[in-house]
């Protein structure tokens, strides 16, 4: 029998016993529809964590120096933490001379934030407040939409100037040009000179609630201790200077806080690797789990599968033995049966596959989580599929194909 004769017999066949046919896919199909969501799912974050998060997290060939990893993968011991805690603060003094011991081309900016209320008129809102000197919106890679940056004069001045978040802008001002105004951060005024382009969100948060005032000025009073900096970022222009730029750095504050070679760092030194570090671990383990829960379906559904195939031969036995007895080979018995049963199994998965990417996508539509079709999810499904068919039916089929014509047909 010619396999597109025996696969529109088996459709035929799945469409004459529906609900038979419905139990015999049930397994195939949501271990394909789990494959599918999933996958497209974590092809999605994958995605999101490198392009978005862990580039808002520090950009490219950007660094930063800090008291402690602000970014930590997995539980972090007590003891640990005590340690972090009892390290000496970044200092003024520590960034500046960290940043003219870089040897490569880089610039840099200091930042220090804190949470505060934010008021113009009789709007208020509670957002992140960031104190940074002239070259932090650079570093940051981040463009301004209105108005412009605090220059590097205002920034050694202290000058009580400030650049808004384009959500905190719209928020306070409703629509109207900020320019000019001047907001109260708890109590004092600062002067609005820009607006940066709109971040986006991470995660379903807003990007775009903040506040940035050059380091000196009085927004020094709410971010940090006196001349105490939380982070020196440091972008350098080639991204094959990044190592470069990071040894002098580390250079420079070993050398300032006196450790000997046999110590370790009394500061850190991140990338955006380490975001990307921890969604690795995440990743995998997801890899490896998600493949072994739709195995177990898998082999579940493929038992169903066997089970209904061998209740077809056992009704089909009468007909098996007028087919052998008209010239039917054991071959094409058995290539019958396979087929049918590969093509059960495989309308299954087609409709896990249709399932499953419409499950990701609305979970991309109602919620933060993004999804993206991983291109090999498809192919990999339906030979899946196919393949649980073709392995669940060789014992029926080869059941069938042994069958005597005469003691077949003799068969009620």
């Amino acid at each position: 029998m010619p396999i597109l004769e025996a696969v529109r017999l088996a459709l035929k066949m799945i469409w004459a016993q529906k609900m038979k046919s419905f139990f015999s896919v049930i397994g195939v199909f949501i271990g394909v529809m789990f494959l599918i969501a999933v996958f497209t799912v974590l092809e999605g974050m994958n995605r999101y964590m490198t392009d978005q998060v862990a580039g808002n997290f520090l950009g490219a060939n950007t660094f930063q120096l800090r008291r402690y990893p602000d970014f930590n993968a997995g539980n972090i011991p007590r003891e640990t933490w005590r340690e972090w805690r009892r390290r000496p603060r970044i200092m003024y003094d520590d960034a500046r001379a960290a940043t003219a011991g870089i040897t490569v081309p880089a610039v840099s900016a200091w930042e220090s934030q804190s949470g505060a209320r934010v008021s113009y008129g009789d709007r208020s809102a509670g957002i992140r407040i960031i104190g940074a000197t002239e070259d932090y919106f650079e570093v940051r890679d981040w463009q301004i939409e209105q108005g412009r940056a605090f220059s590097a004069q205002e920034a050694r001045n202290g000058k009580p100037v400030a650049v808004l978040g384009s959500k905190i802008a719209e928020g306070l001002f409703e629509g109207a040009d900020p320019l000019g105004k001047d907001i109260n951060i708890r109590g004092l005024p600062f002067r609005v000179i820009g607006v940066v382009e709109s971040q986006g969100e991470i995660f379903g948060f807003s990007l775009d609630e903040f506040v940035v005032a050059p380091a000196l000025s009085p927004i020094k009073r709410f971010v940090n201790p006196p001349r105490v900096v939380d982070v020196l970022l440091v972008k350098t222009l080639q991204p094959e200077d990044l190592e470069t730029a990071m040894a002098d750095v580390e250079s420079v504050m070993r050398s300032r806080r006196g450790l000997r070679p046999a110590q370790d760092n009394t500061f850190a030194i991140e990338t955006n690797a380490g975001v990307l570090d921890f969604w690795g671990q995440i990743d995998r383990i997801l890899k490896i789990l998600v493949p072994g829960l739709v195995s177990v379906s898998l082999v579940v559904g493929s038992i169903v599968i066997m089970n209904i195939m061998l209740m077809s031969v056992a009704e089909r036995t009468r007909e098996i033995g007028i087919r052998k007895s008209l010239g039917a080979r054991r071959r094409d018995i058995l290539r019958q049966f396979l087929v049918e049963s590969a093509t059960l199994a495989t309308v299954g998965a087609s409709l896990g596959i249709i399932t499953g990417l419409g499950i990701a996508f609305i979970v991309r539509a109602t919620t933060f989580m993004p999804a993206t079709v991983a291109p090999w999810s498809i192919p990999v499904a339906v030979a899946l599929g196919a393949g649980v068919g073709i392995i669940a039916g060789l014992y029926p089929a080869a059941r069938a194909a042994r069958l005597d014509p005469v003691i077949a047909m003799r068969q009620e």
